[in-house]
């Protein structure tokens, strides 16, 4: 199995990623944004995506989305062919996607608006928060993609507010301070640890 960064050279594999993706939303019975095969295949133009393959076998599939100019960005589109379920591939894929935006767009908060407990629990360990949509982008473009949802209704009468997505946010800046802040609170330790034993010491002498 291989999981790379999508390229044109992977345009043959866009009908197969769409109807996998309607057919994995039909089946579970969940509403989602439908793409069209153009829509893939200018993901993998861009090197917005990334596809897992079993030789030339489709296995996998997602895609990051901008907004906002670039301030958030989106993995969006995870799939994984019915033949490779249960085996840990979307774990896998979404830990590449998520690596790639990082290493495209840095300063960029990533986003996810899901309604599968097995993303929620996959984005949680990569450090993702859940939110209220107002943390996430305002850029209409992204939400007018909700349209094609059948749950769409539920968004407008809500005005946005909720829907039955959670959405979840990886702040690059605040994950940069808390790290720092335990950096400093484990430095703070030792330097107590270290005088501690030191006094320890004296008190023996």
């Amino acid at each position: 199995m291989e999981i790379v960064i999508a390229d044109k050279s992977h345009s043959m594999y866009a009908e197969i990623i769409c109807e996998t993706i309607a057919e994995s939303a039909a089946v579970r019975g969940t509403g989602i944004a439908r793409r069209t095969p153009e829509y893939i295949i200018t993901k993998m133009e861009n090197g917005n995506a990334v596809i897992a393959l079993d030789g030339d076998t489709f296995a996998g599939f997602c895609y990051i989305e901008k907004w906002g100019h670039g301030k958030y960005v989106a993995n969006s589109g995870l799939i994984v062919h019915p033949n490779y379920r249960n085996a840990g591939l979307a774990k896998k894929i979404k830990h590449k996607i998520f690596e790639h935006s990082r290493t495209k767009f840095p300063d960029a908060k990533i986003f996810s608006i899901t309604t599968g407990l097995a993303v929620m629990k996959m984005n949680t360990d990569l450090g993702y928060k859940p939110v209220p949509f107002s943390e996430l982008t305002d850029d209409p473009t992204f939400w007018d993609g909700c349209q094609t949802c059948k749950n769409y209704d539920v968004l407008t009468r809500t005005e946005r507010k909720m829907c039955l997505c959670t959405g979840m946010l990886y702040d690059p800046v605040a994950k940069d301070i808390n790290e720092k802040k335990q950096v400093k609170s484990k430095v703070f330790k030792r330097l107590i640890h270290i005088k501690e034993t030191m006094f320890l010491k004296k008190d023996k002498k």
